[in-house]
C-alpha cells in the first residue's frame, strides 16, 4: 500500500464449541463456531463464563425454545448463539461504541446461519433501543467483571425486568469476592435469586477439564414485594 506501511492482519481464529452427545468433534447435536480475536479485548474472546453459560442453554433448551432472549454484553455471543439455534428469538447487545465488538458478533452470527438481531446498548444508558426489548429471558455472562459498571448493568437488568413481566436474569459470573457482592446488588435494585448454582455441576466433564476458576450461576428476578 503506497503513502504508509500496510494494515497488520488481525490475529484471528475460529473455535468449536459442541453441545449435546459427547460434546465432541464426533458426537455431537450442535456445534458453533465463533470468531475469536487473540489480539483484541476481552470482548472478543470466549471466557468460561461463556461456555458455562452456552451449556446451561443447550441443557435448559425446552425452555427457550420460542421465547425471546436479550443477551448483554454479548462479546462473541456463544450462550445467545446457542438459544437461537434451539428456537429463541434472540437480540444480542453490546457496548453501542463497540463497532468492531458488533460487527464480529454479526460475522459470527453469518458463520453460523443464525438469525439475530445485533444492537449497541450500553449499560445504563437510556437511548431507544433499550426501550423496544422485551425479553423473556435476559443473558449475561461474565458481565460482573468491572465494579465501576455494576451499578449500570443492574439499572438495565432491572429496566429490562420491570419492562417484561415475568423475565428473569441468568449470569454466570467468577465468585471472586464471594456471593456477598452479588446478594447486596440484588437487595439495592430490588430483584432476589431463584436458583444459585455452581457453574461446574452441570458442564460435560470433557468441558470442566478445560476450564478453570470458582463460577457461579445465578437466575435473578424481580422481587415483587419491592415492586408494588
Amino acid at each position: 500500500m503506497e503513502g504508509g506501511a500496510p494494515t497488520p492482519a488481525r490475529m484471528t481464529t475460529v473455535s468449536r464449541h459442541y453441545f449435546g452427545g459427547g460434546a465432541s468433534e464426533r458426537d455431537h447435536d450442535l456445534r458453533v463456531d465463533i470468531i475469536e480475536n487473540i489480539e483484541e479485548d476481552y470482548g472478543m474472546f470466549v471466557w468460561p463464563c461463556s461456555v458455562i453459560l452456552a451449556e446451561y442453554v443447550w441443557q435448559q433448551r425446552s425452555r427457550f425454545s420460542g421465547l425471546k432472549v436479550v443477551e448483554l454484553g454479548a462479546g462473541i455471543s456463544l450462550p445467545g448463539l446457542v438459544a437461537a439455534k434451539v428456537g429463541a428469538d434472540v437480540t444480542l447487545t453490546d457496548i453501542a461504541h463497540s463497532t468492531e465488538v458488533l460487527n464480529n458478533i454479526r460475522r459470527i452470527c453469518a458463520l453460523n446461519n443464525a438469525s439475530c438481531a445485533v444492537s449497541g446498548l450500553t449499560w445504563g444508558d437510556w437511548d431507544e433501543p433499550i426501550f423496544d426489548l422485551h425479553p423473556d429471558i435476559i443473558l449475561g455472562a461474565d458481565v460482573l467483571y468491572d465494579s465501576a459498571n455494576f451499578d449500570n448493568l443492574f439499572a438495565t437488568v432491572t429496566f429490562l425486568l420491570e419492562n417484561s413481566p415475568g423475565s428473569v436474569f441468568i449470569t454466570t459470573y467468577h465468585n471472586r469476592s464471594g456471593h456477598h457482592l452479588i446478594e447486596f446488588l440484588m437487595v439495592k435494585w430490588g430483584l432476589k435469586c431463584l436458583k444459585l448454582l455452581d457453574g461446574f455441576s452441570f458442564l460435560p466433564s470433557c468441558k470442566a477439564a478445560s476450564l478453570q476458576g470458582n463460577i457461579q450461576l445465578v437466575e435473578i428476578v424481580l422481587d415483587k414485594e419491592k415492586h408494588k
